[in-house]
């Protein structure tokens, strides 16, 4: 077996980068280890300046191919990609495991199941991408999304092949060239897609994926002059490095940060389904950036509402992912559960109370914590610690549940449990967020927007504001006459 190839879960994967349809090697690797029992995976090639260049040149020199196949083509290749991805399905859920912790079950019921749906979502949406004509004094004004060139997408290591995949998809469909970076804490998968997408027959240099950190290997890619799109899914202070990156080349970014999303907890609501609720940010361990972490509960039901939370929280297993029964897995890396863990001593020292939790399991595991007792002011409430960790504060009114809903530096999301429709549609419109969820949680459609306010990003995708942001949309305006007959 080559030296280049590691085997994970029983998969072989390749530890180089994909540039230009060849894998490249680079001098230096980094070591990526299974945050499940700490077993070392692989050396992975630690890319530099250098393979950034590469990975752009091989992007720009396949762009105007790529540009110019037909958007049927296009729609094809991504079905195909999409037939891979479920032929490898199983493979791919095992390696996504193994890499990051999150639920084998879940990879293998919802995850990868939907990185094949954006490929096909994408690939069907772009078919009837389409705006009608339209006339001015008597021009036609005509609209299109013309392909802009290549792409530079840096992905997160909570669910690194699905977001991934909801960049690539849209970018690939606009007729853009991309360039991946994955995170280095969770990167095999994105060399699995690489491979899976030149065996769909998708062109060299179409799509390229680099490996490394992003002091080496991000920074002269977001630096680059010929890249002509940016999207981020990370924090904010990366994305406010990234940001000045681009900015001596003017070039578009999409950002997709953190948040601090709340859910609000009316003394009309379905106590039973608003504590299930609760519970369900426990998801991935807490390292999930829509997560609803701070609990709003109006205060004549928030005893009630903690008895049936701590009752469902002690029904959660947290165990080894790849087995069937657990709920919770680990912490993704020894440097986020010590973040975890920070977070939660100095809520503590404080004056906070942990409900249930407030400490560390065995190994890379935290337990999961509910704390209050906590101020609005408060680093606990104010800062995004991604991780199984939630705070409990009460409201009087539905003024006070707004304000407390509103007031920290983020929008992504917030999620509304309450049995009245008409206050749900007042609290709705005065939340700021980029998605609410009245009565549930984690409902997507590909056809929405998405995205977040304020510290929570810029930009939204999906549907057709993903070609929006991956194209250069252009209006054609012709006059009614000037031409000469032909005929």
């Amino acid at each position: 077996m080559s030296t280049h190839l590691t085997t994970v879960a029983g998969v072989a994967v390749d530890t180089r980068h994909f540039i230009g349809g060849e894998r490249i090697a680079s001098t230096e690797t980094f070591t990526d280890v299974s945050p499940i029992d700490g077993s070392v995976l692989a050396e992975i090639s630690r890319g530099t300046a250098m393979e950034a260049a590469a990975a752009v040149a091989a992007a720009k020199a396949a762009f105007p191919a790529w540009a110019a196949t037909p958007r049927a083509e296009r729609a094809r290749l991504l079905h195909a990609i999409a037939d891979g991805v479920e032929r490898r399905l199983e493979e791919l859920a095992l390696v996504e495991t193994t890499d990051n912790g999150a639920l084998l079950r879940s990879h293998r019921r919802g995850v990868m199941p939907r990185v094949a749906h954006n490929f096909r979502f994408f690939a069907n949406w772009l078919l009837e991408l389409d705006h009608e004509d339209f006339t001015t004094r008597g021009h036609t004004n005509h609209v299109t999304w013309d392909p802009a060139g290549p792409c530079v997408l840096i992905t997160p290591w909570n669910a690194p092949l699905m977001l991934a995949t909801w960049k690539v998809a849209p970018a690939l469909a606009a007729g853009d060239t991309v360039v991946l970076k994955p995170a280095e804490w969770s990167p095999l998968t994105a060399s699995l897609l690489a491979d899976i997408a030149a065996e769909a027959g998708l062109p060299a240099g179409v799509l390229n994926v680099v490996q490394g950190y992003g002091s080496e290997v991000g920074d002269p890619l977001t630096a680059h002059p010929d890249v002509r799109r940016i999207s981020f899914t990370g924090s904010v202070p990366t994305a406010r490095h990234i940001a000045a990156s681009a900015a001596a080349n003017l070039t578009p970014l999409s950002l997709e940060l953190g948040g601090k999303s709340p859910l609000l907890v009316f003394a009309d609501a379905d106590l039973d389904l608003a504590a299930g609720l609760a519970v369900e940010q426990y998801d991935n361990a807490g390292q999930v950036c829509l997560a609803a972490t701070r609990i709003l509960v109006e205060a004549p039901v928030a005893e009630e509402f903690t008895r049936r939370f701590t009752e469902k929280a002690a029904a959660l297993r947290q165990g080894d992912p790849r087995e069937e029964s657990t709920d919770i897995g680990p912490t993704i890396h020894p440097r986020q559960l010590e973040k975890i863990d920070g977070f939660v001593r100095r809520a503590l020292e404080a004056g906070a109370r942990a409900v249930i939790g407030g400490h560390r399991g065995e190994g890379q595991y935290y337990v999961p914590t509910l704390l209050t007792d906590v101020r609005q002011d408060s680093e606990i409430v104010q800062e995004e610690v991604f991780g199984p960790v939630l705070t409990l504060q009460t409201f009087e009114d539905e003024d006070e549940a707004v304000r407390l809903a509103n007031d920290t530096r983020f929008g992504l999301a917030a999620t509304v449990a309450t049995g009245d429709a008409e206050r749900a549609a007042r609290v709705t419109a005065r939340l700021v967020a980029g998605t609410v969820w009245v009565n549930c949680f984690f409902v997507r459609d590909l056809k929405a927007p998405f995205g977040g306010s304020r510290h929570s990003g810029v930009g939204r995708e999906g549907g057709t504001w993903s070609f929006d942001f991956y194209c250069d949309v252009k209006n054609t305006v012709t006059a009614p006459k000037g031409f000469k007959d032909h005929g």
